[in-house]
């Protein structure tokens, strides 16, 4: 077979399975403003802030710290509704505050907000 005809085998093969991933994968558009008003009523930011470090780690680190990792809306969902005991820098411990919200669509608006920063 020459080497030209193999290569465009390839890049339509290629081609094909990006194209059958990207119609596969959700696509779920972020409500940012919706996601930012529940952070307010939750209280969210009295601990955390996009990008300035508080008692919370900024959006914009939890954000870098789960990229890439296929648990991460997983991980959050459970963080934000389990009140799970949290460290401060001070060395003091608390609950974190459950999300104001039994509504999981608007819970996952919110993780997604966080992520895509």
């Amino acid at each position: 077979m020459k080497r030209s005809t193999l290569k465009s085998r390839l890049g339509a093969a290629l081609l094909a399975v990006c194209t059958s991933l990207a119609m596969s994968t959700p696509v779920m558009a972020v409500d940012a403003e919706a996601a930012q008003m529940l952070a307010r009523q939750s209280s969210c930011f009295k601990c955390h802030s996009i990008d300035k470090k508080k008692d919370g780690p900024p959006y914009r680190e939890v954000a870098a710290k789960y990229r890439g990792r296929s648990d991460a809306e997983d991980k959050l969902y459970l963080h934000v509704t389990s009140g799970p005991m949290v460290k401060f820098r001070d060395g003091s411990e608390d609950n974190h505050k459950i999300i104001e919200t039994k509504d999981a669509a608007e819970i996952k608006n919110l993780i997604g907000w966080i992520l895509s920063l």
